[in-house]
């Protein structure tokens, strides 16, 4: 079946909603964020770690799952899901992001994208049309439309092409689609131009996607600049249809992302971070590796629930990262995870008590303190 969207409430002070999402793979409540799951594997942790987590979905990659092990071969072993034994709902993005970052602007034409393999330099040409194909053979729960992804800043002659492309690109992936068990988002793209993104949306809209995503955030602008390309972008959206940010993880962007009316977000950040000894906590991050950790004996975050906090101190989850046990990576990977489901969970409530901003007012004076956040750069999209 196609994907369900359910919109339960609408916060009173903002354009926050709490809603309901129902695959062929399981429902669960928006907002959510998505552990990212590159090649088919979220970093380290197994499936059942995944859903002690309390993700209600994940996300593969399109791109790599192309070129290893190939779509042909995960839809002999009966799809994505059965493939790596996962039974929860599966998001593919369609591998724009990569090939973009792989291709050089010749090369983008309107047949597609030309680029070499990271892997051993082949030379491959991924079209919209192709790039449905792999999605419909991985056959995940949501597929995601082949865009152009344009760095920031950009000339908004160029931006208003680019955005031309991706429509008809949408256009054409939408007419090759042939997944009734899937479901296919349009991308808004339009970069910081609001009459681009309402373009764009509005175009998308007409040609009646079963979600929308918002792309072109995150790639290196300041965060009032991707909250203004959000708000352009969601306020031309149907309310009917989940809401998609994607590439963004950082705490605080997730909750300025729902007050603006988002639904879903991914981002590879949490386990990247992790691997580098860095956590998620209340007051900040924080660096395991930093001396002062060693004899500390107490969990990650005290009020945590997650495995590791459960479990473990500071102390040894340090040992484990300074010797680079894997251990480590992996226990930082679950928390963190865990810290940015527990703030979905929390927006949640907040929507349903209408008090979102207050909660927004006590986040950011405990994690970033008297600083300045909101000319901080974003941080980029790859694994």
């Amino acid at each position: 079946m196609k994907i369900k969207y359910n919109l339960i409430k609408e916060e009173k002070n903002t354009k926050a909603r709490l809603g309901k999402l129902e695959t062929n793979y399981g429902t669960f409540e928006t907002p959510m964020f998505m552990p990212v799951g590159t090649r088919a594997s979220v970093k380290g942790l197994s499936p059942d770690e995944i859903y002690s987590i309390g993700s209600g979905i994940i996300l593969a990659n399109t791109y790599h799952l192309w070129l290893r092990p190939g779509e042909d071969l995960i839809a002999k072993a009966g799809g994505l899901h059965k493939f790596m034994n996962y039974k929860g709902p599966i998001l593919t993005d369609s591998g724009g992001f990569q090939v973009f970052s792989l291709a050089r602007p010749k090369d983008i034409t309107e047949e597609g994208v030309k680029f070499k393999s990271h892997i051993d330099g082949t030379k491959l040409l991924l079209t919209p049309e192709k790039s449905i194909e792999i999605q419909n053979k991985l056959d995940s729960d949501i597929a995601m439309s082949f865009d152009e992804c344009i760095s920031y800043p950009a000339e908004y002659d160029y931006v208003k092409e680019s955005v031309a492309r991706t429509l008809r690109w949408a256009r054409r992936g939408k007419d090759s689609f042939n997944n009734d068990n899937q479901s296919l988002f349009g991308i808004v793209q339009g970069s910081d131009y609001e009459d681009l993104r309402k373009w764009c949306a509005e175009e998308l809209v007409k040609m009646d996607f079963d979600g929308y995503s918002i792309g072109g955030t995150s790639v290196g602008e300041d965060k009032e600049t991707m909250y203004k390309m959000v708000e352009y972008s969601t306020k031309y959206l149907p309310s009917n249809k989940t809401r998609y940010l994607m590439g963004v993880g950082d705490p605080i962007d997730i909750i300025e992302g729902v007050i603006r009316g988002v639904d879903l977000f991914d981002c590879v950040l949490p386990t990247r971070i992790a691997r580098h000894g860095n956590v998620f906590t209340k007051y900040g991050k924080i660096n395991l590796k930093n001396a002062k950790y060693k004899e500390d004996f107490t969990p990650l975050e005290a009020d945590c629930d997650c495995y590791a906090c459960k479990n473990f101190t500071k102390a040894y989850i340090r040992h484990l990262v300074t010797l680079n046990e894997m251990l480590g990576a992996r226990l930082l990977s679950i928390h963190n995870l865990r810290f940015l489901t527990r703030i979905t969970e929390d927006l949640r409530e907040c929507i349903k008590n209408d008090n979102i901003l207050e909660y927004r007012s006590e986040f950011i004076k405990n994690y970033y303190g008297n600083q300045d956040y909101l000319h901080k750069k974003t941080t980029g999209q790859g694994d």
